[in-house]
């Protein structure tokens, strides 16, 4: 299964020549295999957006990832860490915590709290407005000023 979910994310992410400011060793940092994670490892210092279908054939999953791998740096740059989960036969942990019906997003605040549950694909733009609103992340923004 893991085979097939790589062989899908390295199928839909192509890297252009001129687009160095992505890296595949960001890409890779930033969208992980969330099968056998704890959520625990990520409190206060990621914001896990966990994105789940019942198959990787899924178009609205790949799609997703399109979207999440076209703008990798932008999710970088707000502590954003992408799990994926496209086998519901694995009963992962991450299943039975967050109960996904189908397709689904789910955009984790720092402290662990579910934040958004969306049941379509969205845009990292999208994604960027809403973690942009977070009390947590204005106040990063303000520190980094």
């Amino acid at each position: 299964m893991k085979q097939v979910l790589l062989s899908v994310f390295f199928g839909l992410f192509t890297i252009s020549a001129a687009a160095d400011e992505v890296t595949p060793d960001l890409a890779e940092t930033v969208i992980i295999d969330g099968t056998t994670v704890d959520l625990n490892e990520f409190v206060w210092k990621n914001r896990p957006l966990i994105v789940f279908a019942d198959s990787p054939n899924d178009p609205r999953y790949t799609q997703q990832l399109a979207f999440l791998n076209d703008q990798v740096e932008e999710l970088h740059t707000r502590d954003v860490i992408v799990l994926t989960d496209a086998d519901p036969a694995a009963n992962s942990a991450l299943r039975e915590q967050l109960r996904p019906r189908g397709f689904m997003i789910v955009l984790l605040a720092k402290d662990g709290t579910i934040y958004l549950r969306k049941p379509s694909p969205w845009d990292v733009r999208e994604i960027s407005r809403v973690i942009d609103k977070l009390p947590l992340r204005q106040q990063e923004m303000r520190d980094r000023r």
